[in-house]
């Protein structure tokens, strides 16, 4: 058994204790199945663009993406917008080196359950402290670190000061369900993974809508270890960046999803690192 657990790590050396696989994770926003599934079909088309044997290596949280990358157990990461940001603060040298399309405005929506009687509002005010909300991941951009900072900026609160019960679902997917069920009556979600289940008929709109979307905000990433070359050769990291940025398979782009990618830099997401400041999840 614990062989079997640690195997994709141990793959990741050679006898000399240099990389001999490239590996990549993706934090766990979604359902971990079909991750296992949609990812392990991006490693093949890496290896075949980079000319080495490339592996996925499924995670259990965020903190645990994070830490697989701050370990070298991973040198390329899918990251959300705060998870990259903490990242690259504990890997020096790290840059972000490709996002989605959509990820340059990305939005968060709020759901509800339809017994509720809530319709869409641009006043989250309105929204009675005896109702229940659930968030994503505590880790997660889309689904906890914006919603809760326009819970706080709209309601002049923290989100468990106004409402009843506040809990972490610990991905999209499971939010969109609980709200749908009725175990919470609120909810903040991926506004691709709602769109996603959506069109894949996983959403009953009789029982769950949205009704308040946040303004845009640059979220998920690439981002690659900086000492990527010293392992695999000069010119490695470019030539990861120049595969992702050619990724132009629908199949392969339904791993994320995303229409296609675009070069991004760190920079880009000094909006997320300033708002994870103000509420105090970075140092």
């Amino acid at each position: 058994m614990f062989f079997r657990r640690f195997l994709p790590l141990l793959l990741c050396l050679s006898l000399n204790g240099h990389a001999a696989t490239f590996t990549f994770t993706a934090i766990p926003d979604q359902d971990e199945t079909l991750l296992r599934t949609r990812f392990g079909q991006v490693a093949d088309y890496l290896s075949q663009r980079l000319g080495t044997d490339v592996a996925y290596v499924p995670v259990k949280s965020y903190a645990a993406a994070v830490g697989a990358f701050r370990n070298n157990q991973v040198q390329l990461a899918w990251f959300g917008g705060l998870s990259g940001v903490r990242a690259r603060q504990l890997v020096p040298a790290s840059e972000a080196i490709a996002q989605g399309e959509e990820d340059r405005s990305f939005q968060t929506y709020f759901i509800a359950n339809t017994r509720t009687g809530l319709e869409p509002t641009e006043d989250l005010s309105t929204l009675s402290g005896d109702l229940s909300f659930a968030f994503g991941s505590k880790g997660s951009t889309s689904g906890r670190l914006m919603p809760e900072f326009h819970l706080r900026q709209q309601l002049s609160k923290a989100p468990q000061d106004w409402f009843h019960r506040v809990g972490f679902s610990g991905d999209h997917s499971r939010t969109i369900a609980l709200v749908q069920s009725g175990a919470y009556d609120l909810g903040a979600v991926n506004f691709k993974v709602w769109e996603r289940e959506l069109k894949e008929g996983r959403i009953d709109t009789d029982k769950v809508k949205v009704i308040w979307k946040t303004p845009p905000y640059p979220d998920y990433q690439w981002t690659i270890r900086g000492d990527v070359d010293a392992t695999w050769g000069e010119g490695f990291k470019a030539k990861v960046t120049r595969a992702l940025l050619e990724m132009d398979d629908p199949a392969l782009l339904a791993a994320f999803p995303r229409s296609g990618f675009i070069p991004a830099r760190n920079a880009d997401y000094q909006p997320i690192e300033a708002v994870a400041r103000e509420l105090g999840l970075v140092d």
